[in-house]
């Protein structure tokens, strides 16, 4: 079989109607991810439940999270186009409930079915990348997909703004309706694989361990404080529960004859530390795309479209990045190209709690910004040094971690700096609306997003020094799973 050339990554190449569908595929969630922030503070206005807003993100973080792993092990069985299409199914009736919530708690509870969703989109994007493409071809292939998310930083939050100041908030929901049918057409008529069909075992009591766990844990982090005291029995008792159901999920995974989230990729030191990093890049992301626009927002009074084009600065400086570092991998490694990213994102985000104090948008999105070009050095060779260090039939379970990582990091992120900020807000006399409360309650969380990325350098450092040709395995077709 003749090497692939550089050309051949194009949209007029062999692979190119594929491309084109997971760039669509990726595009869901990528607006998505975006276009919220901005419409928070008009949704408080309609539905209230201020204190509750970060269950807005939380829950469809938490719903990814939990979901991702038992995607990506059915993914390595049945193959990747059938949970993907689920994926954007559900994506698309969570959408819609969303569009019609009448109250704060049923917005939620839609929001988590989109996390449901969600969870099988962004890795089987990935993961299919992973499949069709070499690693040096990836660097190119990243520049497509990167596309896709400048293109939504722009996009995202500017119709999230037209939509909250314009029409309704309710519109950054059914916007995803097209999208979604467009992108499912596409996959069905351009990606075809083959896979040999075997019975599995699916590991029901692993994943509803994994869920129950992680759920408690996030409502007492998001709740402790609010809903009732740190000390109360409510409180102690969710951390207890949360913890001994891990405990227990940990157990059952040792003896699943195919396990959710399979153990083996927590004792490979480039998996752990890549993991962890995911972790580290969820809680900064989180941090800043759920908080900048209530901070400025609520602290000078700018409109939500300026607020989203704020918040827009980080998620166009990921993608840049994102596409430029096949350059930087490719000559000097995974692990310098990510801690070089680390050290920019810690730049970023360190400025943001220096100036948080003086409240402008210039500001913001400068920091916000160079947050976007570090993320977008790490997450991207990061997630590309994991799954090319393994084959076809384990790809799917290490994209999946990975993405857990994040989605977790994220979950854990938005309740923490919820926390946070409900303490700083139910404290002060002025109220939850005061300019003055909300900036102190915005400089908590951006001193604490800082104190993350300095955390996130830890992990690596820890990183394994590989090369390219070190990590990358035989990426070509799909072998049945053991």
């Amino acid at each position: 079989m003749n090497e692939p050339t550089r050309a051949s990554v194009g949209f007029r190449s062999e692979r190119g109607p594929i491309l084109i569908a997971l760039m669509l595929t990726t595009g869901l969630v990528a607006i998505d991810s975006t276009i919220l922030a901005t419409a928070v503070p008009s949704i408080v206005q309609d539905l209230g439940g201020f204190a509750q807003f970060p269950w807005l993100f939380s829950v469809y973080l938490l719903a990814t999270a939990v979901s991702v792993p038992v995607y990506a092990k059915l993914s390595d069985t049945v193959g990747r186009k059938p949970i993907v299409l689920i994926g954007i199914a559900l994506f698309l009736i969570g959408s819609v409930l969303c569009g019609f919530a009448w109250s704060m708690p049923a917005l939620i509870a839609f929001r988590a079915l989109q996390g449901l969703g969600a969870g099988a989109i962004q890795p089987m994007s990935m993961t299919i990348a992973g499949d069709i493409y070499t690693v040096a071809e990836r660097a190119k292939t990243q520049g497509y997909l990167a596309s896709v998310w400048a293109i939504s930083s722009v996009v995202g939050p500017t119709l999230g703004g037209v939509f909250s100041q314009f029409l309704s908030w309710r519109w950054i929901f059914f916007v995803n309706v097209p999208l979604c049918i467009l992108a499912g057409w596409m996959l069905i008529r351009a990606f075809h694989e083959s896979i040999e069909r075997r019975k599995h075992r699916i590991d029901y009591a692993g994943a509803a361990l994994l869920t129950g766990g992680m759920t408690l844990l996030i409502l007492a982090v998001l709740e402790g404080g609010q809903a009732w005291a740190w000390n109360s029995v409510w409180s102690i008792g969710a951390f207890a529960l949360g913890a001994l159901l891990l405990v227990a999920f940990v157990l059952v995974e040792r003896r699943a004859a195919e396990p959710v989230l399979p153990l083996w990729v927590f004792s490979r030191r480039l998996l752990v530390t890549t993991t962890l990093i995911s972790l580290g890049v969820g809680a900064i992301l989180i941090g800043l795309t759920s908080f900048v626009p209530t901070y400025l927002e609520g602290t000078i009074g700018v409109a939500p479209i300026v607020s989203g084009l704020a918040v827009a600065a980080l998620t166009l400086g990921w993608p840049i990045a994102a596409s430029l570092s096949g350059r930087f991998y490719l000559r000097i490694g995974f692990r310098n190209t990510a801690i070089l990213g680390m050290g920019i994102a810690i730049v970023g985000a360190v400025a943001l709690a220096a100036t948080s104090v003086a409240p402008s948008v210039l500001l913001v999105a400068v920091s916000c910004f160079v947050v976007g070009l570090g993320m977008g050095l790490i997450a991207t060779p990061t997630l590309i040094a994991a799954q090319s260090s393994v084959p076809w039939h384990e790809r799917g379970v290490v994209t999946g971690s990975n993405m857990f990582a994040r989605s977790i990091g994220s979950a854990v992120g938005v309740a923490v700096f919820g926390a946070i900020a409900n303490a700083i807000i139910g404290a002060s006399a002025g109220g939850a609306h005061a300019a003055a409360t909300i900036q102190q309650a915005s400089t908590a969380v951006f001193v604490s997003v800082a104190i993350a990325a300095v955390l996130t350098i830890v992990a690596g450092l820890a990183m394994p020094r590989s090369r390219v040709e070190d990590v990358e395995f035989d990426r070509t077709a799909p072998a049945a799973a053991d």
